[in-house]
């Protein structure tokens, strides 16, 4: 990636409507390193869908997506997956394993990618976890846990890494009161390193304390992706 260049760049972007439902429309957005992108989305699977592209996880039509300077559509599997290790998600539908227990939910996807000694990683995930009222990191299966206590998994497991990419989900609605702070902290110390930010969101509720940081505004809608006035 080099220097002033786009974190993550949408040119003239057009999915498959057959694969996505989302509008057959020129998609554009440019995200800067540090930058804080808002887009508004009622639409819990649209949004969803909209992060999938932006993550090179959709077939295009038309135009191109590149994320730290590389084209999705040009990579290997392997580059893919590197890349894709880069960035930090917060779903709605967050694929959680009833198979392992949450601690191992919050590490996999980071123990996947690094080759950071695992103490180091249990470590990193403690703190992190630490910081979103956790006494530790939860042991039960993800489905023993609380929609509250999912929400701060799915914070943790999203700020794992110091990944150079937020992409999250409104999870407002499920999150604690007490950890909506810790949240912004968060997310503003990532940006101050340089991660950039796209956070789709239900209402103005669940980002209005957090309005004067936010760079760009959109809206998605069914007929595209519309730029909004930053007040």
């Amino acid at each position: 990636m080099t220097a002033n260049a786009p974190l993550l760049e949408l040119r003239n972007v057009v999915p498959s409507f057959e694969e996505t439902g989302l509008m057959p429309a020129p998609y554009n957005l440019r995200i800067m390193p540090g930058e804080c992108a808002v887009v508004d989305c009622r639409d819990f699977e649209r949004a969803a869908m909209f992060a999938d592209l932006c993550s090179g996880m959709v077939s295009l039509t038309q135009g191109t997506i590149k994320f730290m300077g590389l084209d999705w559509a040009a990579l290997r599997d392997r580059q893919l997956n590197a890349l894709r290790g880069r960035i930090g998600r917060i779903s709605r539908n967050s694929s959680w394993l009833n198979l392992f227990g949450t601690h191992l939910n919050i590490m996999l996807p980071h123990l996947y990618h690094t080759t950071d000694p695992f103490d180091n990683v249990v470590l990193h995930a403690t703190e992190l976890g630490h910081r979103f009222g956790f006494p530790g990191l939860p042991t039960s299966a993800p489905d023993r846990l609380s929609g509250a206590d999912l929400a701060r998994a799915a914070c943790v497991r999203a700020f794992m890494g110091r990944p150079d990419l937020l992409v999250l989900e409104d999870i407002s609605d499920t999150l604690p009161e007490e950890n909506i702070l810790p949240f912004f902290e968060m997310m503003t110390a990532a940006r101050d390193r340089g991660c950039g930010v796209l956070w789709f969101v239900r209402s103005a509720a669940a980002w209005h304390e957090y309005r004067k940081a936010v760079n760009i505004h959109m809206r998605l809608l069914d007929e595209g992706l519309f730029p909004m006035r930053v007040v």
